[in-house]
């Protein structure tokens, strides 16, 4: 049976529809043509599919279902699904994922254990492909480990993308990284998901170990005692509330041509809060039981370099995930405590809720340490993103603005959404603190920016990009191409950075 931890097997093929024996054939259909290309399947559906376009029951709006059986016996799949694909001309990588996810969601509902998608003419691009294959993965992920009355139903065990024409090495290549994207998008999803009492920092380190390590990918968790000897005071201090220790995760993966070791290094941070009570400055009790997710950012760092290491891009990459609780224990840290970061400042903590900032900044100088010339962080980081952008985006500050540009048009290339936010240094006068060298927080306006511009002063100077996911980790709902519950935002985006991110003059390291 397929499991979590694999990916799952899908096929480009050129074969007649009516060979492939699997239990449900899907296909997109569109809104504003004839779909004179699904006119093999109405004939083997014996004039379903027309009659349903001429009543109206099936007008190609998105994500539109429509099932109806396969009445010719000659076919070795007796049931179809279209998906209401929109106009034909909007039918590229981002609409056909969607497609793919709601396909990928009838057939989990519908406990179709093989799975036809036709791709045929302009759905058979690279681009596409890989973008159907991470559309069916994710659709048909459900997270249901902790049901036990709950009827069993079992996962895809197979796909196979039916093309138009012979399936070259490229597109199998495309089809091949979609499934491990939406594999390792998914992974991070059960990790996001998981209750915090059964995902302590210490787990989440033995979670890395087991998914990141690799051939090319190595481990290291830093215990309390080595994140003392960072001087990671940031850390400690966050920490210090709960009865929980803290742990960082430490990945580095090597190409297997590393040249002389003088090239670009990119740096992934992950926030890692296992739970996030506030701390002192404790949170509202309505909704807090979500605060589980607040290591959304940390999962997408493990699972991504998880991906990396599998796809093998030409530049090295370390990751790192700074894991706590922020608990209001005896010895937490109060509004008004100074703390040290692992390169000297100080840090006025006004407010203990926010605490992601404070161990990003460690985390962030620690990849510094190690070699990172190129920065990027990824945090359920501020509700004023949520309050900015909505559940549709995923805020982005950073500079130079070359770097910043590059990491969003790459996230954008891998079908998720970061939109810029100003840097510009008046937020960070907000910081200002008359006790030591910043502040924690810089006070309601302009919040998530000013959340990073904190960040940026742990940079180094260095090409730098903070994704705030505090909108986008989470689903409250269903959606037709995705389940309630953690996204797994950023897996896809990190992921495609080491190959397609721009390392020229304007994003330089120092």
């Amino acid at each position: 049976m397929h499991t979590a931890h694999e990916v799952l097997p899908v096929d480009c093929r050129s074969d007649a529809l009516r060979s492939y024996g699997a239990d449900l054939l899907c296909a997109p259909i569109f809104e504003d043509d004839d779909n004179t290309d699904l006119q093999e399947l109405d004939t083997a559906a014996a004039g379903a599919i027309g009659r349903a376009r001429a009543s109206g029951e099936l007008s190609g709006k998105v994500h539109e279902l429509y099932l109806t059986d396969v009445a010719d016996a000659a076919w070795g799949t007796r049931r179809v699904l279209l998906v209401g694909a929109g106009p034909r001309g909007a039918y590229a990588a981002d609409r056909a994922r969607t497609v793919a996810g709601a396909a990928g969601m009838a057939a989990r509902s519908r406990r179709a254990r093989r799975l036809v998608f036709v791709c045929g003419g302009s759905g058979g691009t690279p681009s596409t492909v890989q973008a159907v294959a991470e559309g069916l993965v994710l659709g048909a992920f459900r997270d249901d480990r902790f049901k036990t009355d709950d009827p069993e139903t079992l996962p895809l065990a197979g796909v196979d993308l039916a093309l138009g024409r012979e399936p070259d090495a490229d597109v199998q290549a495309a089809a091949r990284r979609g499934a491990l994207l939406g594999s390792c998008s998914n992974l991070a999803r059960e990790l996001s998901n998981e209750p915090a009492n059964l995902f302590t920092p210490r787990v989440f380190a033995d979670r890395a170990l087991d998914l990141a390590s690799g051939p090319r990918t190595s481990v290291e968790v830093l215990t309390e005692e080595a994140i003392a000897s960072h001087g990671m005071g940031l850390v400690e201090g966050v920490a210090q509330g709960s009865a929980e220790p803290p742990r960082v995760i430490v990945m580095r993966y090597e190409p297997e041509d590393a040249g002389d070791g003088t090239g670009p290094v990119l740096g992934l941070i992950g926030k890692g809060v296992t739970f996030d009570t506030g701390g002192i400055s404790i949170k509202p009790s309505d909704g807090m039981d979500l605060m589980k997710r607040d290591m959304s950012g940390g999962a997408a760092v493990v699972c991504a370099m998880r991906a990396i290491g599998q796809l093998a891009p030409p530049v090295r990459v370390i990751g790192i995930v700074p894991a706590v609780e922020n608990m209001p224990g005896g010895r937490a840290i109060r509004p008004g405590d100074v703390l040290t970061a692992a390169d000297g400042k100080r840090v006025e903590v006004l407010n203990t809720d926010a605490e992601g900032r404070l161990i990003l900044a460690d985390a962030l100088i620690l990849a510094q340490e190690l070699g990172a010339t190129h920065l990027v962080d990824i945090a359920t980081l501020t509700g004023a993103c949520v309050v900015a952008l909505g559940h549709h985006a995923s805020g982005l500050v950073g500079t130079p603005a070359a770097w910043v540009e590059s990491v969003r048009r790459t996230a954008a290339g891998a079908g998720e959404r970061l939109w810029p936010l100003p840097a510009f240094d008046e937020y960070a006068e907000q910081l200002k603190s008359e006790t030591a060298d910043l502040a924690n927080i810089g006070g309601r306006d302009g919040g998530a920016i000013t959340a990073g511009m904190f960040l940026k002063a742990f940079s180094g100077g260095r090409p730098w990009a903070h994704l705030d996911i505090a909108g986008t980790a989470w689903h409250d709902e269903n959606k037709p191409y995705c389940a309630k519950g953690a996204t797994g935002v950023g897996v896809r985006a990190l992921a495609a950075l080491p190959f397609e991110a721009s390392w020229g003059d304007g994003s330089s390291g120092t």
